[in-house]
């Protein structure tokens, strides 16, 4: 092989070995990666405060979670993708309503307070929509928002495993979609 081409297949193989470093540094601070799943039963009296009206209905919740580390502090920054779907049925009527939801919720932002606790800001966006006994869409909640909690981080940032949640600070910013009252919507559906 002349020395021409022993430069280029160097300058290859080493441009190759840069890209593998860089790709492996790139997903090095993904700290958690991880699908969950949960179903389950509900049982409501007085649901959604009409007296005497009880509802039964089922739910499943799949999910996608992960986590990585960002900044020279390496805070773990969590994304969360989710979809629900709850049925409710009238024991009476036999009328069920079905509620779909889709919601993406990410950490926007992490401050550290000072004093072993971090404010994080978290932006949820999604769809719920809540079909009545036809089918038919009878409620929508499309939107984002944002809210704060209030996290003791047990003086490791990268590590969210030994963190306790202290406090939900409330939202920040209110829907920016329509929001349908889900009682009004619900309860003449399954009555």
């Amino acid at each position: 092989m002349n020395d021409t081409r022993k430069r280029r297949l160097g300058a290859i193989v080493a441009i190759s070995a840069v890209a593998l470093v860089l790709s492996a540094s790139a997903s090095a601070g993904l700290i958690l990666k991880e699908t969950f799943h949960d179903e389950g039963t509900l049982a409501f009296d007085d649901f959604c405060d009409e007296e005497g009206l009880s509802v039964e209905g089922a739910f499943s919740v799949d999910g996608r979670t992960q986590a990585v580390l960002k900044g020279r502090d390496e805070v773990a920054y969590f994304i969360e993708n989710i979809r629900a779907t709850t049925t409710l049925t009238n024991p009476d009527t036999d009328k069920t309503i079905t509620e779909v939801v889709t919601v993406l919720q990410k950490d926007q932002k992490i401050t550290d307070n000072g004093d072993g606790t971090i404010t994080i800001l978290v932006m949820g966006t999604g769809n719920d929509v809540v079909y009545g006994p036809d089918g038919k869409a009878i409620a929508r909640n499309p939107g984002q928002t944002r809210f704060e909690i209030l996290i003791d981080y047990n003086g490791t940032l990268s590590d969210p495993d030994d963190d306790v949640f202290l406090a939900d600070l409330g939202v920040v910013k209110g829907s920016t979609g329509r929001t349908d009252d889900f009682c009004e919507a619900v309860v003449p559906a399954l009555t």
